[in-house]
């Protein structure tokens, strides 16, 4: 598992580590990247932006659904405690077009 500190490359934030797993997202726009096969891996050779566009409940917290920008795979990711819940609240919104 790899949890290091970067730029964000959607909306150019620093973003520092996470500290209890693999940051796998921005905290601030919610974009990740492509890098991962498995959780925190970095094995992926896509590399391209996965955009948020969704969320479902998941155990006590909520799962990040993205679509691959590049190649279009979709892919989830758990939220984060420090990530922006006015962004999670609004990808709410977009339940009903998955």
């Amino acid at each position: 598992m790899i949890d290091e500190m970067f730029t964000c490359e959607n909306c150019n934030k620093k973003v520092d580590k996470l500290g209890y797993t693999a940051r796998d997202h921005c905290p601030y726009c919610l974009y990740s990247k492509h890098v991962d096969i498995n959780p925190g891996d970095r094995k992926n050779n896509c590399k391209g932006m996965l955009k948020p566009i969704g969320i479902e409940k998941f155990k006590d917290t909520f799962k990040i659904i993205y679509q691959c920008e590049k190649c279009g795979q979709k892919h989830k990711n758990i939220k984060a405690n420090d990530d922006d819940m006015k962004l999670i609240i609004e990808l709410s919104k977009n339940a009903n077009i998955l």
